[in-house]
């Protein structure tokens, strides 16, 4: 499956259900409420939509709950027709996962048994609720690697029998408008992906490049004095 462009795949399909008159079913996993709303803007023209918040990755609960408060929000003021399904809170689930996988570095295996965790309860879902296919928003971001998705899409779908419907939302300036939909909407955009790994890396990342301001102000500062 790979250098497989899995928007010109989406293309198609999408033209062959116009041509035919069609409206499938999708059950659509959102990760946040900006990723979701270029994918709603976009998918609800094409599909009956179910939107499942499933991210059992997000710490602490207060985090969570409000991803989704602001999911709910995006989804009502953006009018468009879609069921949102709410999923409960479960953290362990993803720390039992995560187990043995604690120092890997953001964008490994961890992440993409985070996808599989998320995308497995996708398909679980859309077989139990007979729809005709299940995607997900994270290809959307620049920082998932939107292969990988597709490729663990692929293998759940064989599993339970469902169709994944591939795609990577990223395509056609997705995140682009996304950013711009959300300053539109006045969501919130957290600065990391939702897990306790993810954030603690951004949290040293800003850290080193507050350190590092701080380097050249002084070496700056020093500069100055000597000159003077």
């Amino acid at each position: 499956m790979n250098n497989i462009n899995y928007q010109k795949q989406l293309d198609k399909l999408i033209h062959n259900n116009i041509k035919e008159g069609i409206k499938p079913t999708l059950l659509l996993h959102a990760c946040c409420a900006p990723c979701s709303s270029y994918v709603l803007e976009y998918l609800t023209k094409y599909f009956e939509i179910t939107v499942d918040f499933y991210n059992p990755n997000i710490s602490p609960k207060e985090e969570y709950d409000y991803r989704a408060k602001e999911i709910s929000r995006l989804i009502k003021e953006m009018k468009v027709d879609v069921k949102l399904i709410i999923e409960e809170y479960d953290n362990q689930i993803f720390e039992d996962m995560a187990n043995g996988l604690e120092e890997v570095p953001e964008g490994g295996v961890r992440c993409f048994k985070c996808y599989e965790l998320r995308l497995r309860n996708a398909a679980k879902r859309a077989k139990e609720g007979n729809f005709d296919y299940f995607t997900t928003t994270l290809s959307i971001s620049p920082l998932k690697n939107s292969q990988k998705l597709n490729e663990i899409g692929k293998k759940v779908s064989d599993e339970y029998g469902v169709d994944y419907l591939f795609s990577d939302f990223k395509k056609k300036e997705g995140y682009k408008r996304s950013v711009e939909l959300s300053k539109i909407y006045n969501l919130y955009r957290q600065n990391f992906c939702g897990c306790k790994y993810s954030k603690s890396e951004v949290e040293k990342r800003e850290q080193i490049e507050q350190n590092n301001y701080v380097a050249t102000k002084e070496k700056e500062c020093g500069i100055k004095a000597k000159i003077q």
